[in-house]
């Protein structure tokens, strides 16, 4: 036992002696430490306050000062144990295998985290937008660093990889001003084209929101098998209303004026034979 405490005691007595030795020099790392805290807290608050002052997503400013706030910390840790003998180049090619071999085992999930850290910085949209990706269309309801949330038009909640969201095509359909629709059908081979035009127009034009410019515009295109097939372009104001009420009055309003001028929607015809076998001669 009493080994063991005079043991213990050279061993504090030689720690004291090289703390004593080497005050300076551990004074110095303390005071490196200390200021490099204070800067990595300060720089954190002015990226913050200057990504507020920007209008940037709260979750992508948090999270782009803390970052830049760790790397921060970690240069000054290094460079403290840089001066007090520490190999830091043994430390820094670890670090560099070990983020190379996660990044390759993690390269999905890595993707996923880029590709949300871009859609946070471009905003392509924002929450409550209606958008069209992946095949699903639906109101974004969350966004972040992994994946996009929508709320389908029928309810459903899914989730898309923010990969997925960065790399395809993305119809957004909130904050247009105005949209055009169309309206297809055909009438028949002996119908006034002329006056189908007018009648169309005029239908087109009663609809609530409907612009005047850009035009309505009513095309015959092609010549079909029993009937002329015509298009119908019109805009409308998505401040006075939204896509299904311009589409539905448009649909029900064209439909009513043809049927009150008597203008027929043309319908495939078929004509139909029926052979009786006892009249041809067989038995």
């Amino acid at each position: 036992m009493s080994q063991l405490l005079a043991s213990l005691s050279a061993w504090f007595h030689q720690l004291g002696q090289q703390i004593i030795d080497n005050a300076g020099l551990i004074l110095t790392v303390l005071v490196i430490l200390l200021i490099g805290m204070y800067l990595a807290r300060l720089v954190k608050s002015l990226i913050l306050r200057g990504l507020r002052f920007q209008k940037t997503d709260p979750e992508l400013a948090l999270f782009l000062s803390r970052i830049v706030q760790g790397a921060i910390i970690v240069a000054v840790i290094l460079f403290s144990a840089q001066q007090v003998g520490v190999d830091i180049t043994a430390i820094l090619t670890g670090l560099g295998i070990l983020g190379f071999t996660l990044g390759f085992a993690l390269q999905d999930v890595s993707k996923n985290f880029i590709a949300g850290l871009l859609l946070l910085l471009q905003q392509p949209f924002e929450l409550g937008d209606t958008i069209q990706v992946s095949g699903f269309t639906g109101t974004i309801i969350d966004i972040n660093l992994r994946d996009t949330e929508l709320r389908t038009v029928d309810g459903l909640r899914v989730r898309i990889p923010n990969g997925d969201v960065f790399t395809q095509p993305v119809l957004n359909f909130t904050g247009v001003k105005q949209r055009r629709l169309q309206i297809s059908l055909s009438v028949n081979y002996d119908a006034d084209l002329e006056k189908t035009r007018q009648v169309t127009l005029d239908a087109i034009q009663a609809i609530p929101g409907v612009l005047a410019d850009p035009a309505i515009n009513v095309v015959f295109d092609s010549f079909g098998e029993f009937s002329i097939h015509l298009n119908i372009f019109y805009w409308y104001d998505a401040n006075q209303t939204d896509y299904g009420e311009a589409l539905d009055a448009g649909v029900r309003g064209v439909n009513a004026a043809l049927r009150r001028e008597g203008i027929a929607i043309a319908v495939p015809a078929r004509e139909l034979r029926i052979v009786d076998d006892a009249s041809d001669g067989r038995a």
